[in-house]
């Protein structure tokens, strides 16, 4: 399938859908059902600031969707007053979690984010959410210079039946899929506008990682 690169573009033009109509165009879902092998315990009930790593994940999509629905193996979640929805592949990584999101949604697009990226801002998922309701692409995927970031994305419900069709042929990679569907990147020039430190799409992996973000965190809130 052809991949569309995207162009630069004024900021402003991408902040100016009506919320009512945003939250009629694009839902919100965080994936939650990552095995946090790396880790050694529940990442997602992990604190930054006095927050789970799932709480901030579901606050910052109800500022920028409105009503965000959790995508995880455990109902434990649901506590946060967000919907709570089984993986239909919990053992197959996030690429199921992403189909499930597709079968769930009742929007046509749909902002996915992992629940493990803590330096996501809502200036900038705004931003994301602008260009891909203008986007004919069925995923809206940023590009970093390792590559895709395709766990802060927007995926159009038009992709399901493909994504879904992935999955049960074997495919895990979630950047596997996007030969089947067509994609528009966002260079790095235009994401960095919202973070100059290269720090958007940093997740929490590993314990080294949690103690770098509770720092980082930390001084950010000293006076």
């Amino acid at each position: 399938m052809a991949v569309e690169s995207a162009g630069a573009s004024g900021l402003e033009s991408a902040l100016l859908t009506p919320p009512m109509l945003i939250e009629k165009q694009i839902g919100g879902f965080v994936l939650a059902g990552g095995k946090s092998s790396r880790m050694g315990s529940d990442k997602a009930s992990l604190e930054i600031a006095g927050a789970s790593l799932i709480a901030r994940a579901v606050r910052l999509l109800e500022s920028v969707t409105g009503n965000p629905t959790i995508i995880a193996s455990t109902s434990r979640y649901s506590s946060l007053g967000a919907p709570v929805v089984a993986d239909d592949w919990p053992d197959c990584g996030p690429l199921g979690g992403i189909a499930t999101v597709l079968r769930e949604s009742k929007t046509p697009r749909n902002l996915i984010i992992a629940c493990d990226l803590p330096y996501l801002t809502k200036a900038w998922l705004d931003f994301l959410v602008g260009r891909a309701l203008k986007s004919s692409a069925e995923a809206v995927v940023p590009m970093n210079e390792r590559g895709p970031e395709p766990l802060c994305a927007v995926y159009h419900k038009n992709a399901e039946n493909r994504i879904r069709a992935g999955v049960e042929g074997g495919v895990r990679k979630v950047t596997d899929s996007f030969a089947s569907i067509r994609v528009e990147y966002l260079e790095p020039s235009e994401w960095k506008a919202f973070d100059s430190e290269g720090l958007l799409f940093k997740n929490i992996n590993s314990p080294a990682d949690y103690e770098e973000a509770k720092a980082r965190f930390s001084a950010q809130a000293k006076p």
